[in-house]
């Protein structure tokens, strides 16, 4: 259990030490290499500590709260690396587009797709909690519109960019959405995000289930504490993983996207790897939760930050997406709408979201 955050520790407390000097070799491919391959095991097995305690956390709370706890820590990882790399010196103004529109794309097209595929192989048929879907849905298509399509038909700025006025508004707009949604969640609407009992309705609202067991005193305090200490490290070692991937893309002429395809599988593979796991056990609304409400947060919680830090630094944050990237991303919320307006899935389902999962791969080396 400790092992994690102590590898985690002691990398940062290395990179202290002798960080300085191993930046200032990066032009040797050996040392970069090196770093990157160093930086990038360390903070993804750190986010599978990260998980596992954010996994503790939900069977105390119950769901959808447990799940709810997840994905935000998550979140909070991907807005610390997203933030240390458009901090660099490097071009990084569509960064945060880029690694929204790749987290959206990996998870509503490659880990939906892989699931339901591998979901069907073993059970055929799965059922989830349809209100639930329709839900995260609702607030996904509003939210990705407005960060990721609206900045190229807005007249004020030629460049996908956003003018101060229109960064807070949409900011705030963003933030009440979001926050509005989490409300209902975790209040009113709780039995939506929970699965149906095999004696009712996929289509009826779910009652939502007591945590499992009552916790223990200080049992929850001991794993939110445990949670803190998994995600510093990765905060701190971002900024040294930040300083290698813009370097090693600069240097090797990679496409600009494939930085936020890096950070989108840094900060989603722990939870799509939970996701798939959930759907193995026939467990299809909680891989609902972890995916569309990993995709919903992201959206909600990155846009306002990196607005904040383009207006509070200066730096140009580019949202709108190129034009064959909107009907990608358009096609996909389609898609997805009709993968879950029904109350069962199948491999078909599966096999048409990964379709869409290697066009998306395609366009980033063909653009």
């Amino acid at each position: 259990m400790l092992i994690r955050p102590a590898i985690a520790w002691i990398t940062v407390l290395i990179f202290m030490i002798f960080g300085s000097d191993w930046m200032a070799h990066l032009s040797r491919h050996d040392v970069g290499l090196a770093l990157f391959a160093w930086l990038f095991f360390v903070i993804v097995w750190g986010s599978f500590g990260v998980v596992h305690e954010a996994e503790e956390l939900a069977s105390l709370l119950g769901e959808p709260v447990g799940t709810l706890v997840l994905t935000l820590s998550i979140v909070i990882i991907e807005v610390v690396l997203i933030s240390a790399v458009m901090l660099g010196a490097g071009d990084t103004s569509t960064l945060a587009r880029d690694t929204m529109f790749a987290v959206l794309m990996i998870v509503l097209n490659g880990v939906v797709g892989l699931g339901l595929l591998i979901g069907g192989i073993r059970h055929h048929e799965q059922a989830f909690n349809l209100h639930g879907a329709s839900a995260f849905l609702a607030v996904i298509i509003p939210l990705a519109t407005i960060a990721l399509v609206l900045p190229n038909f807005t007249a004020s700025t030629p460049d996908g960019s956003l003018t101060s006025l229109q960064a807070v508004s949409f900011s705030i707009l963003t933030i009440a959405l979001y926050g509005l949604f989490l409300w209902l969640q975790t209040g009113r609407y709780k039995g939506y995000f929970v699965a149906p009992r095999a004696d009712t309705d996929a289509n009826e609202p779910a009652e939502p289930p007591p945590p499992a067991r009552p916790p223990r005193k200080g049992e929850m305090a001991f794993h939110v504490l445990l949670l803190l200490i998994n995600i510093l490290p990765i905060v701190i070692l971002s900024k040294s993983l930040a300083k290698v991937l813009d370097y090693g893309i600069a240097a090797t002429g990679a496409p600009q996207s494939l930085g936020g395809i890096i950070i989108a599988m840094l900060v989603f593979t722990p939870e799509g790897i939970s996701a798939l796991i959930a759907i193995r056990r026939d467990e299809l609304t909680r891989a609902i939760n972890l995916c569309l409400g990993g995709a919903a947060s992201t959206v909600g919680l990155t846009v306002p930050a990196v607005l904040a830090i383009g207006l509070l630094t200066g730096k140009p944050v580019v949202l709108g997406l190129p034009p064959a990237s909107i009907v990608l991303l358009a096609s996909t919320l389609v898609l997805s709408s009709l993968t879950f307006s029904g109350w069962r899935t199948t491999m078909l389902e599966g096999a048409v979201h990964l379709s869409m999962f290697a066009v998306f791969l395609v366009l980033v080396f063909s653009p």
